[in-house]
């Protein structure tokens, strides 16, 4: 680590101060961290004054951050750890760089590369479709393929799903996603600043604020805004409600898979009175319009705040007894229980994230290791069932929706109170860097954002926690029943739209 530069969340720092190494000691740098246990945050290229550089931001118990210039062909990473499968992918997509070796070299989103380079996967894209995707295959006289998407038989967003079969245990699922790439990345380096927060809040609408407060905090960082305590607690709060709407819709989602549908029914109801509740703070039931930087748009007032305390006291005992429901019925348990299992080792390998890394036994939650707004002085929430199953990851869920409570309940007895927000238009300052991070209700949520020497935004980088945790639902089906794959795929349920930016 002595050559990476030690940073903070949300803290500004010059480019210049950013090591920048030749790439055969920055490639080993990245090697010896993270085969140290360490993560990557953020490992992506960037055109600066017509030449291509790498940055990677990577983390332990601290961030660090460290570049170099981008050979067209380098020596892959991912050869040698599976933590840079998915981003040297995206760098071969975005910018026509080839990491030599990588073992299963393939498109993420579907695009031609910026630069105009010849594309490294052979794709032709006149007829701009995701078609030439080539799958993984298993050869035997009884294997056979099931393929389901990208059009679902529900009211979903869009993805393919390959399973390699043999009967109806799956010997390979392979998860093709980027049908709804928007080029959201390059939009948010042209548009005016007061676009900004309306894209980040649409980059994945159940992570309305996980998104919004990532890029609000960033441009705070480069403009030099301060937030008042009152706004951080609202933020803090709107979090924490995202939170825990998402975590009981999937709980009863996941008890409708499993064909017990009275909890089903009470979660989809209580789902809808904690999205009330964030109509109640900020106006909008899924958060939008609330976060801006400098502050939020809504104060919480003394109505708001009772109002939010007693719906938090009639609800919070509806939803422990339906929790009970759920793990006291031996039908659901013998569904949930051993099925979907990722090991901690392979969690560690792939660096899952969020509640699908804590249910493999992966303690990390950047609202503890990195906190931000009104984080640092609420307690942490710990995890008693960590077997990588199903049963884990709804389990995690519960914990923390209990833990979300407990948190929602210490900051609504704060007394800062919001100063009024007045929209801003501020000047970033130039040649800087800044990355932001969160625990979004699904897991680590990044924005990393670069300014050239007008402060204008050179590189606008986003990882949504889905990024990281796809590649997990793959390997949980590894030696399953197909039957299962619902289940599975809705104890992680993570982003088409988040992870096809």
């Amino acid at each position: 680590m002595a050559k990476l530069l030690e940073i903070k969340n949300n803290e500004r720092v010059l480019r210049v101060e950013i090591p920048h190494l030749d790439f055969a000691d920055f490639r080993q740098e990245l090697l010896d961290f993270t085969s140290d246990g360490g993560q990557i945050v953020q490992f992506f290229a960037y055109e600066d004054g017509g030449c291509l550089k790498l940055l990677a931001v990577l983390r332990n118990h601290k961030l660090y951050v460290a570049g170099c210039d981008a050979p067209d062909t380098f020596a892959s990473l991912t050869a040698e750890s599976e933590k840079f499968h998915m981003f040297e992918r995206e760098i071969g997509e975005q910018y026509g760089l080839k990491p030599v070796g990588h073992p299963w070299l393939k498109m993420v989103r579907y695009h031609a590369n910026y630069t105009g380079k010849q594309d490294i996967f052979g794709n032709d894209y006149s007829q701009a479709i995701p078609g030439n995707y080539p799958f993984f295959t298993v050869e035997g006289e009884a294997v056979h393929e099931v393929a389901v998407g990208p059009v679902h038989a529900g009211i979903i967003e869009p993805g393919h799903f390959r399973f390699q079969c043999c009967g109806e245990r799956v010997f390979h699922l392979e998860i093709q996603l980027g049908y709804q790439h928007r080029g959201v990345e390059k939009l948010l380096q042209s548009v005016p600043f007061k676009r900004l927060p309306i894209i980040a809040e649409t980059i994945a609408g159940d992570t309305t604020i996980g998104h919004s407060l990532c890029q609000a905090q960033a441009l705070e960082s480069l403009a030099g805004l301060k937030v008042d305590e009152g706004a951080s607690v609202v933020r803090s709060i709107a979090l924490e409600l995202e939170r825990i709407a998402n975590h009981i819709g999937d709980l009863g989602a996941l008890c409708l898979d499993v064909a017990f549908s009275p909890p089903a029914a009470y979660f989809g109801r209580i789902r809808g009175d904690y999205l009330n509740l964030s109509q109640i703070l900020g106006g909008n039931r899924f958060g939008r319009g609330l976060v801006r930087p400098g502050g939020v748009t809504q104060s919480m007032g003394d109505e708001q705040k009772r109002l939010i305390v007693d719906k938090l006291a009639e609800l919070t005992p509806q939803v422990e007894h339906v929790n009970d429901l759920i793990f006291s019925a031996p039908s659901v348990l013998a569904r949930f229980e051993n099925t979907g299992t990722v090991s901690c080792v392979d969690a560690v390998k792939l660096g899952l994230v969020g509640y699908a890394g804590r249910a493999c036994g992966l303690a990390y939650d950047a609202r503890v290791s990195f906190p931000t707004e009104a984080y640092a002085g609420l307690p942490a929430n710990i995890n008693h069932k960590t077997d990588g199953d199903v049963c884990s990851r709804a389990m995690v869920r519960r914990e923390e929706i209990v833990h979300s409570t407990t948190l929602l309940n210490t900051l609504l007895q704060k007394r800062e109170v919001a100063a009024a927000y007045s929209p801003v238009m501020p000047s970033l300052a130039p040649d800087s860097f800044v990355v932001s991070l969160n625990e979004g209700w699904r897991g680590e949520v990044s924005h990393c954002i670069l300014t050239d020497d007008e402060g204008q935004i050179l590189r606008y980088k986003i990882k949504d926690p889905s990024f990281h945790n796809w590649i997990g639902l793959a390997l949980a089906l590894r030696d399953e029943g197909i039957s299962d794959f619902p289940i599975c795929n809705k104890s992680f349920n993570l982003s088409y739209c988040g992870f096809d930016i």
